[in-house]
């Protein structure tokens, strides 16, 4: 929270990446640590030290430009699609057994939050960001949903752990 980290979905950790506030010009370099935003309208999440650095703590959500300025190569790994989250693992479990029918890997992630257990649903292991922005976008006409495309990192528990 107090050091210049932030949370994206398909960077590679340990990137260092230049933020820059659209609205005002100001800028913040950070690594990147964690996965997320979980949300649709966000591209990016922020530490605290961050988001006060490029003035967006009172806004929260401001238009941002993102500069990879070093670490692995953003487009090479293997990635997922993430298509649903639960609080019922039963529910978790019954969307992986529906899609596993027709897609080779489907896995239920366990996340524990402040408000409890969640069950995130992921589909695939894609080599390449191209081919998993295929899949999600295949996923969405044939079943519906609004599924986001994750990078699987090996080395932590970031995307690729199944229950």
């Amino acid at each position: 929270m107090n050091k210049m980290t932030a949370a994206h979905r398909t960077l590679p950790f340990n990137s260092m990446v230049r933020v820059t506030n659209l609205n005002n010009g100001k800028t913040a370099v950070v690594r990147i640590t964690d996965r997320g935003p979980f949300v649709d309208n966000r591209i990016i999440d922020l530490s605290l030290a961050a988001a006060k650095e490029i003035e967006s703590v009172g806004p929260g959500v401001v238009p941002v430009k993102i500069e990879v300025i070093s670490g692995a190569d953003p487009f090479a790994g293997y990635f997922t699609v993430q298509v649903g989250a639960f609080k019922d693992k039963n529910n978790a479990d019954r969307l992986r057994d529906r899609l596993s029918a027709q897609y080779s890997v489907v896995t239920i992630q366990q996340v524990v939050l402040e408000d409890g257990n969640f069950y995130r649903v992921r589909v695939g292991r894609v080599s390449g960001e191209q081919g998993a922005l295929k899949l999600s976008e295949e996923l969405k006409a044939k079943e519906g949903f609004k599924p986001f495309v994750l990078r699987i990192d090996e080395d932590a528990d970031g995307g690729g752990g199944g229950v």
